[in-house]
């Protein structure tokens, strides 16, 4: 976590709140999917939450990752280099959230630089990481290495086609959600303002 100090009050629990949507189970499975994907070129990470972190936050690891998932020599992070220098282990963070957003993950599901580097929200990275298996197994273009299990399975478009008839033919039924008048009366009604007759 950088050079902070440990939080106090909210800023404490709201990172509790955090801290505690991360899956150590979830972390197994994207470690044996990427040392999968990426071959024997990545290091076993070591267990745990930080050691998870501190595998991906050069950003190398990440970066092999995203280049594995396109035919060789198509990757779109072509300098991959480990670095001790903070701003360039960020810049090459950075390069993986494009690529990964370039390769069909919402910017709405990928996670900060800071998230990972500092080690602030490793869920969110976790959760970015499974996007990305999911739209890979989804994609099918024979690049995903690793069981297709491991990811939830991205929903795909069914499109259906109806004849002019069958078209026509659903206009004319009126379907229950407009409601019913079947046993509609006003039998019992009484004029507005008058008193309710109670006997």
């Amino acid at each position: 976590m950088a050079n902070r100090g440990p939080s106090y009050g909210l800023s404490r629990e709201v990172q509790q709140k955090i801290d505690r949507q991360y899956d150590p189970e979830l972390e197994q499975i994207l470690v044996r999917w990427i040392l999968g994907q990426c071959g024997g070129d990545v290091a076993q990470p070591a267990p745990g939450r930080d050691g998870f972190q501190q595998w991906l936050k050069d950003g190398t690891v990440l970066c092999r990752l995203i280049n594995s998932l396109h035919p060789r020599g198509q990757g779109p992070v072509a300098k991959i280099q480990a670095s001790t220098m903070a701003f360039k282990q960020m810049e090459q963070i950075s390069q993986f959230l494009q690529a990964a957003e370039r390769y069909g993950i919402a910017a709405t599901d990928i996670f900060q630089t800071v998230d990972l580097w500092e080690g602030k929200n490793m869920a969110c990275v976790q959760r970015t990481l499974m996007n990305l298996g999911s739209l890979a197994v989804a994609k099918g273009d024979g690049l995903f290495v690793g069981d297709p299990n491991w990811f939830p399975k991205k929903s795909q478009e069914n499109r259906r086609v109806f004849s002019e008839d069958k078209l026509k033919e659903g206009q004319s039924v009126i379907g229950l959600q407009m409601g019913t008048n079947r046993g509609a009366s006003q039998a019992g009604m009484t004029g507005y303002g008058m008193p309710r007759q109670i006997l």
